[in-house]
């Protein structure tokens, strides 16, 4: 089959494969909103319809979709999370990070954002947050934005 390629087309041969958006911390846990580096990708891709996968190859840090009006919401789940999970709760693995773990696993290492009219389908209130619980650190977040 022959394909017909627009001068749309290196972009979105570009858009398809996973791109890096490095995700600076500075402390222990912090959620901190990317949307904005996202919605960059989006634009810069030029995807009027699809998918934004995102993913965090770290096991200390993850990835959530919840409100982003009110900074107080990203501070009160960190601040949930450490009472959940305690740092010094007498954990079995020996590096001192046992809690980090477990943080990440509740929240999760994944998230799909649908791509409508050239923009990130979210809510109202909604934008997407990098979770860290080991840090301060350079992280990244691997992201990958496909047509349907």
């Amino acid at each position: 089959m022959k394909q017909n390629l627009s001068s749309a087309a290196p972009k979105l041969r570009d858009a398809v494969a996973w791109q890096v958006v490095t995700v600076e911390t500075t402390a222990r846990t912090q959620i901190k909103d990317i949307t904005r580096e996202i919605a960059a990708l989006i634009k810069q891709a030029g995807m009027e319809n699809g998918v934004c996968q995102l993913y965090v190859p770290h096991t200390t840090a993850g990835i959530i979709i919840n409100e982003s009006d009110d900074p107080d919401v990203g501070r009160d789940i960190g601040d949930v999370l450490d009472r959940l999970v305690p740092r010094d709760a007498h954990y079995k693995h020996y590096e001192g990070n046992a809690d980090s773990h477990v943080k990440a696993a509740l929240v999760g290492s994944s998230a799909l954002v649908p791509i409508e009219a050239g923009r990130l389908g979210l809510g109202r209130w909604q934008g997407i947050f990098f979770c860290e619980f080991d840090g301060p650190r350079h992280r990244q977040v691997k992201v990958r934005i496909a047509r349907d």
